[in-house]
């Protein structure tokens, strides 16, 4: 096997032709399909069933793409890192859920690194994609929440990715509605006086489940949904358009001008946390973006509904109940 087959691989399932593949890495077709053909054969599986409507890959070959992305990045990120003369790159890459404080946690750590060399990612991004980049090490680590209702099976998914959650802090839900809003004015909103307005939530792609969900109570009827990717995107419908959005109270700073959140009666808790790797220690540039989270969670207290949780002195979150 062969790092340029498995980059070979990785082009064809991202395209679905071989064609276009050879073109763009300057091979012939014949000289691709030889590379696939005698990895397939080395390895005793399909990877590409191929017809008259293009290729796709099988379900061997789509779990074999998984560990082939993880592969190459790790190699391309090995290159990246010792190319210099042997000086390493500085690097931290974080994948989360669309949380403002995150983002802003992000903020403060890039401004006090002055680095040239030195490679820092954010993705705001789906629920199943946070798990994987974390499972691949495409990512240092992964924000997201577990749900009270939802979390043993999300646990389940985080175990078998040999992923470990730490929580950072807990809040009870809260209903996000611009000022104005009919709910905007209540002391306190209940479940049954959300079903007359649309319901806003984050997209969770082909993957999405009750559990992927970034919104508590996902299983809520409602005959109106509106489904947006991005924090900028839901903050001009909250703005602009009478429907919620469940989520924890904690505003950014662009929510603080024409949103109010109103608190939810109900039972569920957001347990708010990040996952690492379990076969992988946090480096120490992740170790002091966790610290600039936990900074900026410790700023929000007595302004909005959180309860840090144990976590702000590095204590390990476990299954065995709340830990706050």
């Amino acid at each position: 096997m062969r790092l340029q087959q498995l980059r070979y691989i990785i082009a064809i399932a991202e395209n679905g032709a071989i064609n276009a593949v050879a073109h763009g890495m300057f091979v012939s077709q014949s000289s691709l399909s030889v590379a696939v053909r005698d990895l397939e054969q080395e390895l005793g599986i399909r990877i590409f069933d191929r017809s008259s409507r293009g290729i796709a890959l099988t379900s061997d070959g789509a779990e074999f793409l998984g560990y082939a992305r993880q592969v190459v990045e790790q190699a391309d990120l090995l290159m990246s890192r010792y190319s210099r003369g042997g000086s390493p790159q500085r690097a931290l890459s974080v994948s989360s859920q669309h949380y403002a404080f995150a983002v802003q946690a992000f903020i403060d750590f890039v401004s006090a690194h002055e680095s040239r060399s030195c490679q820092f990612t954010l993705r705001e991004t789906r629920t199943a994609s946070i798990i994987d980049d974390v499972r691949s090490f495409r990512s240092d680590l992964g924000i997201l929440y577990l749900a009270t209702s939802t979390e043993r099976a999300l646990r389940r998914r985080l175990d078998e990715s040999n992923l470990v959650f730490t929580s950072l802090f807990r809040a009870k839900p809260h209903v996000f509605v611009r000022d104005g809003h009919p709910l905007a004015a209540r002391g306190t909103v209940r479940v049954k006086d959300l079903a007359e307005f649309p319901r806003y939530t984050f997209e969770q792609g082909p993957e999405s489940s009750l559990y992927f969900s970034e919104e508590p109570l996902s299983t809520l009827p409602h005959d109106r949904q509106i489904v947006a990717s991005d924090r900028a995107t839901m903050t001009s419908l909250l703005k602009g358009y009478d429907g919620y959005l469940i989520s924890t109270g904690v505003r950014s700073d662009e929510m603080y001008s024409g949103i109010t959140s109103v608190p939810l009666e109900t039972d569920e808790v957001m347990n708010v946390g990040y996952v690492v790797h379990g076969q992988r220690r946090p480096s120490a540039l992740a170790e002091e973006y966790i610290a600039r989270l936990s900074e900026r969670i410790v700023s929000f207290e007595g302004s909005s509904p959180i309860v840090p949780s144990r976590r702000l002195r590095r204590v390990e979150d476990t299954k065995d109940g709340p830990d706050a």
